[in-house]
């Protein structure tokens, strides 16, 4: 049964192995994860994937699986052993029940008479004795009684179900989804270099245990730089209306590359790249600051990320006076022409889907400028951005 469910994960793209599914049995004969879907659901995902951009192709790929159980017998023999279900009868049955009812005689009448009726019912079913469907007293449904029964969906209202037989759905998380904080700062962290520089302010243990040994256990505490990410980011953001959709994404990334990275700067720009940039939007009429700044300030290793939608008229990237907020002297081609000449690596981080882009001009104008080098904002595009930035 589960070889079929090994399969549908590896059929949907899940990078599934076969020691992963080795060491899912070993939990499941430890009895880990006993006669629950939910209990299920999380060991098969801890043991078989790795990665969380996979977990909503995990979360279809489980849904198809059981979806797929041609009866009602693979879903009993998949998730439920038999000992199982009359440990539970034994569980949940009051003495007074047991000696009243005998329901149907035995649990696999039970079982038996459950896949009949499943049969022969053609409409749904409220109340009675018989029918699988909402109260009354049939051992088949949900929100009724019965001491021995099995709950089909809905609430249960008096908990004397055997089985729970409702559809699970779990939360999506997928590379293609949007991106949170946390899933940024697990992205950035490719761009890691560290290096000690600085005063000397952390302990050396490894050093002072060598220092120590020579001076004949004399302490001798010796202490060093403390190791920091030397690696240095410029991020440019796009503040024109446009972008007003994606300012939560902004502001994560944002948070995220602030509290990952030691050497980071950030300009605000609208639209495109001209003469001046600005730090402070309240401000950015009377605190502006020259691109030729920016391009002598930072050194060529410092790794550029411009975020934005690139969506504008095209004469905004390539014509002279194609500013929409003043008279530019020269081209936005001409200045991000610079930008590129200066620094080694750049990237364009898009917040538009990347199934949009081919219906906006411009963002295939700065794609070419940027030498493909656009990548959407997503887990999977940042992902291979920030790889691009640490090769």
């Amino acid at each position: 049964m589960l070889i079929s469910f090994f399969q549908t994960l590896k059929n949907a793209g899940i990078p599934v192995s076969i020691k992963e599914y080795l060491i899912m049995l070993e939990a499941l004969n430890a009895r880990i994860a006993f006669a629950s879907v939910d209990d299920f659901y999380l060991l098969s995902r801890t043991c078989l994937v790795k990665d969380e951009k996979y977990f909503d192709r995990f979360d279809r790929a489980f849904s198809a699986w059981f979806s797929e159980m041609e009866s009602i017998d693979d879903v009993i023999n998949a998730l439920i052993p038999e000992e199982w279900l009359r440990a539970a009868i034994e569980k949940y049955l009051s003495e007074e029940d047991k000696a009243k009812i005998e329901s149907l005689g035995s649990l696999e009448e039970l079982l038996d008479t459950f896949r009949q009726r499943l049969e022969e019912q053609e409409k749904r079913h409220s109340g009675g004795s018989k029918w699988i469907g909402t109260g009354g007293t049939s051992p088949f449904g949900h929100s009724g009684y019965h001491p021995e029964g099995i709950r089909i969906g809905g609430e249960s209202r008096n908990q004397r179900a055997v089985k729970v037989w409702e559809e699970r759905q779990f939360q999506n998380l997928d590379d293609s989804a949007a991106i949170g904080t946390r899933s940024i700062k697990m992205a950035l962290r490719r761009l890691r270099r560290f290096a000690r520089s600085g005063a000397n302010e952390e302990l050396d243990l490894d050093g002072t245990i060598r220092s120590t040994a020579r001076n004949a256990g004399l302490l001798d505490i010796q202490m060093v730089p403390e190791r920091r990410n030397a690696v240095k980011i410029l991020v440019f953001f796009d503040v024109g209306g446009s972008m007003y959709p994606y300012v939560k994404t902004c502001e994560e990334l944002f948070s995220a590359a602030r509290a990952e990275f030691k050497h980071l700067d950030y300009f605000y720009f609208h639209n495109f790249f001209y003469d001046f940039f600005w730090r402070d939007n309240q401000r950015r009429r009377t605190e502006t600051i020259p691109t030729w700044e920016i391009l002598n300030t930072y050194q060529r290793d410092y790794k550029v990320i411009i975020v934005g939608d690139a969506s504008m008229a095209p004469y905004e990237v390539v014509s002279v006076g194609g500013s929409m907020e003043y008279m530019n002297r020269e081209s936005g081609v001409t200045w991000m022409t610079r930008l590129l000449e200066n620094f080694e690596k750049v990237i364009w981080l898009n917040p538009t889907p990347r199934a949009h882009w081919g219906y906006t001009q411009s963002i295939g104008l700065i794609q070419e400028l940027v030498e493909d080098h656009m990548y959407p904002l997503t887990l999977e595009g940042l992902d291979s951005g920030v790889r691009y930035l640490a090769s």
